[in-house]
């Protein structure tokens, strides 16, 4: 066994990969990534977002984001708008047919689910639980840099 198989960092990091690499063989036919995928799931579950509220959600910056929609909006399946009231603010809703992609998409989860190897959704459940634990005080720690001396 090497030493970063005992590395919790390493093991999420190659379990990430794992299942982002099982997301895109899976997304594949329909030509969409996972991050892609992930902005569709959160317009068909929440509605019309700005997108910086969608940003804030899937923890993606501007500069990945703004490329991101715009690749959605080319295939049709979203619409970006200026808000009539904030022309700062820019709204995300869904197309006739990225709503209809839902329904070509609904088997997916599923298929993840069942390559977790996790036994019931009590199972999943407490792994979900355990992964946004580590990942809320991930995000607390406080970075220091040492300096070398």
């Amino acid at each position: 066994m090497a030493i970063v198989d005992e590395m919790v960092c390493f093991a999420l990091y190659s379990a990430s990969r794992a299942t982002t690499r099982a997301y895109t063989e899976l997304l594949s036919p329909w030509q969409l990534t996972y991050t892609q995928y992930l902005v569709l799931v959160v317009l068909w579950n929440e509605g019309s977002k700005p997108v910086r509220e969608i940003g804030e959600m899937l923890q993606l910056d501007s500069g990945t984001l703004s490329p991101l929609l715009r690749r959605l909006e080319n295939k049709e399946f979203i619409r970006r708008e200026r808000s009539e009231t904030d022309t700062r603010v820019v709204n995300v809703e869904l197309t006739e047919q990225g709503s209809a992609l839902r329904k070509e998409l609904a088997h997916i989860p599923e298929q993840i689910a069942c390559g977790t190897g996790l036994p019931d959704i009590q199972s999943a459940r407490e792994y979900l639980d355990t992964l946004h634990q580590i990942t809320e005080q991930m995000q607390k720690l406080p970075i220091k840099i040492q300096p070398t001396n």
